[in-house]
């Protein structure tokens, strides 16, 4: 083993988990108002950006930014957010939409 593999956490390390925790709790939040659970994603917005989506157990859906998509992982494991790989079937089929969302995608027909 290297030394580097020995060492104790670095500041970066900590510094991205105290990040980590300060986004679960906003999750944890939402969770809360929204059936006591969720299901999520993490999906790549860019280089400097981690979108965790997520939809609640009442099929409410909504979102957090995270600067990278190992913060974005960690905040959602400790919020305790069922992972998916991808926001498709199952997932997307809980989510439920309102006239806010539908006026939203129709943009400047209705």
């Amino acid at each position: 083993m290297t030394s580097a593999e020995t060492a104790t956490p670095t500041a970066q390390d900590a510094r991205a988990e105290r990040r980590a925790k300060r986004i679960a709790k906003h999750i944890t939040a939402f969770t809360a108002q929204h059936g006591g659970s969720a299901d999520g994603v993490v999906e790549y917005v860019g280089r400097t950006a981690t979108r965790i989506v997520l939809v609640g157990a009442d099929g409410t859906w909504g979102d957090q930014v995270a600067p990278t998509y190992a913060i974005g992982q960690r905040a959602a494991q400790l919020a305790g957010v069922t992972l998916h790989d991808t926001f498709e079937g199952e997932l997307g089929l809980k989510v439920k939409t309102g006239a806010y969302e539908w006026k939203r995608m129709a943009g400047i027909q209705i």
